[in-house]
């Protein structure tokens, strides 16, 4: 995941500098802007596509047998 957070910064800086020659209302600055706006949207895409376990989930998984982690039925 840090790769994909290392090119939104690239792609960040790349924007600034395009906007900062080019100018804020050119073309070529919306075009910077709309290639972050794609690689962040990649990212949110691969988060959801792999969410993040909680350390307590992580813990049941190692130890299903744990009280904490046992699950009753009603």
């Amino acid at each position: 995941m840090s790769n994909i957070q290392e090119q939104i910064d690239q792609e960040r800086e790349n924007a600034r500098a395009v906007c900062s020659t080019e100018g804020a209302n050119s073309a070529e600055c919306a075009a910077a802007w709309d290639a972050v706006e794609e690689v962040q949207a990649e990212a949110a895409h691969q988060r959801q596509k792999h969410p993040q376990q909680t350390y307590f989930q992580q813990y049941c998984d190692a130890n299903p047998d744990a009280d904490e982690c046992r699950m009753y039925d009603d």
